[in-house]
């Protein structure tokens, strides 16, 4: 698929460690407007946790990279936003929360109220500062809220 080669360094995990999580962020590549096909193979074989539920009521968020500004960021959200619905998963967008970063005009930046992103053009380009400070604040947004919804007790 013309992907680049996974580094050793990074961990390849197995959807029963979904489990163990209280809260998600799911990033991943954009193609044509949806999530990379190895990424929604990782969704399809998450069936047996589909089938029990087992990740319902547990928050998510998304980030994505896209090639270019007509690349599909939005497109790219709405789309996986579909896994998260059938597990039950509880989607957190970012909003407007990240305030005047989410206006910004004056230089390139990916994201938008569905969740952080950047423009990787060829892969080639590294997130700007701006982009980065938007992807560190969501995660900082969806723990706050992850842990606000783990220490509600649920009513009888």
């Amino acid at each position: 698929m013309k992907a680049l080669p996974k580094s050793n360094d990074v961990a390849v995990i197995k959807p029963e460690q979904l489990l163990e999580a209280d809260g998600f962020l799911f990033g991943f590549p954009s193609r044509f407007g949806v999530m990379a096909a190895q990424c929604k193979a990782f969704f399809d074989s998450t069936h047996e946790l589909w089938a029990s539920q087992a990740l319902a009521g547990k928050p998510a968020g998304i980030f994505w990279s896209t090639g270019f500004h007509g690349g599909g960021q939005e497109l790219t959200a709405l789309t996986a936003v579909t896994q998260l619905a059938h597990h039950g998963m509880l989607y957190v967008p970012l909003g407007y929360t990240f305030g005047s970063g989410m206006l910004e005009m004056n230089e390139v930046k990916g994201g938008s109220p569905y969740g952080s992103g950047t423009y990787a053009s060829d892969g080639s380009r590294q997130p700007t500062e701006l982009e980065l400070q938007q992807a560190f604040y969501q995660g900082k947004y969806v723990a706050e809220i992850t842990k606000k919804l783990k220490n509600q007790p649920l009513s009888p």
